[in-house]
């Protein structure tokens, strides 16, 4: 009897340092939870949720960050509508848009199915290789391809002239024909690595054996690329090209240090006719800005739903 007193007083006398340690325990579990949480979803608030309600703010108003800002309502989104520089602008991104997550996605899967499947001896180099432009500053690219299409001492003219083909100092980025298309392979080139990492990964997770009963039954490399490691890696394929389209609208630093939208607009794309209306030199107009951003807002949003609707969104299964 007496030994079940003391059982009973000695587990009322751990009970308090229980619950202290129940209340400790908890107390930590959420201090970290609001460390982690707090800083990262009030820098989210801070720099990107506010700035953007902020500009929708702007849109409604005729300010050039300086005067008495002048609220007109819906008429910003009027005169876009109406502005035939925003629609100019706009098919430049299309065409970007079509070409440019296109040639990246199959060059790059091309390469990732070369590395991943060939035996060359250099393979992890070429890896490197392919991934060397993304280490490299958009800066530098630009300069760099700026510099293979000058007309006096471009690598480009160099070489169609060691074919034969003399282009007498032709200025690739000075003309109206050209520029725009010039725009693409800087653009491509500096994207293909990034993405030929990416297929490379998603591909070395397929079980050989898949390829391994391909072989036996006579399946070919292009008939194992489309049918097996396609269908296996189309979720990532998917969102690499959701990416890339996003990125070809959005998008402007490269053609800013190329050609700054010249020769006479020809190069002009959203992202950079905004950037112009609201810290150009000559014209600006926050209020401006902000709608022609909003309306590309709405356009990205649509173009994600329309990837949602027509591209695959699951991978088939093994």
């Amino acid at each position: 009897m007496s030994d079940q007193v003391s059982t009973v007083l000695k587990d009322q006398r751990t009970l308090p340092s229980r619950k202290l340690g129940l209340d400790k325990a908890s107390t930590q579990k959420w201090l970290f939870l609001i460390l982690a949480i707090v800083p990262p979803f009030g820098g989210y608030l801070l720099f990107t949720l506010f700035p953007n309600i902020l500009s929708v703010y702007y849109a409604l108003l005729d300010w050039d960050g300086l005067t008495e800002p002048k609220f007109v309502g819906i008429q910003n989104f009027v005169t876009a509508l109406q502005d035939e520089y925003v629609w100019r602008a706009l098919g430049h991104n299309v065409i970007f848009m079509i070409t440019i997550p296109v040639l990246v996605v199959l060059i790059s899967l091309l390469l990732a199915y070369l590395v991943t499947y060939k035996s060359y001896f250099e393979n992890e180099f070429l890896k490197i290789l392919f991934f060397f432009p993304n280490v490299l500053s958009i800066v530098v690219v630009a300069l760099l391809w700026a510099f293979i299409y000058d007309g006096t001492y471009g690598l480009l003219n160099g070489a169609l002239k060691l074919l034969g083909m003399d282009m007498k100092n032709f200025y690739w980025l000075g003309s109206e024909d050209t520029a725009i298309w010039a725009l693409i392979p800087p653009w491509v080139w500096g994207g293909v690595g990034l993405y030929v990492i990416i297929f490379v990964n998603a591909m070395t997770a397929i079980p050989k054996s898949l390829y391994e009963s391909a072989i036996l039954e006579g399946a070919n490399h292009m008939t194992r690329l489309f049918s097996i490691t396609l269908p296996l890696i189309m979720p990532v394929v998917r969102v690499s090209v959701l990416f890339l389209v996003v990125g070809t609208l959005k998008t402007f630093e490269l053609v800013l240090i190329m050609t700054n939208g010249g020769p006479s607009g020809s190069t002009d794309v959203i992202g950079l006719y905004m950037f112009n209306l609201a810290f150009g030199k000559e014209y600006i107009n926050y209020g401006y800005a902000s709608a022609v951003g909003m309306i590309l807002f709405v356009i990205l949003v649509t173009a994600k739903l329309l990837m949602d609707k027509f591209l695959p969104n699951r991978g088939v299964e093994y």
